[in-house]
């Protein structure tokens, strides 16, 4: 049997939209021949490689990682005041 990668393998996101909003998504993808889920999976990684500065990418011990991942960067604290 052969061995599947992170992308092969399911892990469900379950999200809430306003019902319009997910019918013209739907509407949108199918005009492409994508699915959502495509299109969601495709955003994540846009997200990853924004937010990090590289590519996602399975790593050998089968956990998510980021290719030479850089330092988380710290949040500013809202509404804290000394």
């Amino acid at each position: 049997m052969a061995s599947l990668t992170l992308e092969d393998r399911s892990a469900r996101l379950t999200i809430l939209i306003d019902p319009r909003k997910k019918a013209l998504f739907e509407r949108l993808c199918a005009e492409e021949d994508v699915t959502p889920s495509q299109v969601v999976r495709r955003m994540i990684r846009q997200y990853i490689l924004e937010r990090t500065g590289k590519v996602w990418t399975p790593s050998a011990d089968e956990s998510p990682a980021v290719a030479d991942k850089p330092a988380p960067r710290q949040r500013a604290r809202r509404g804290v005041r000394s």
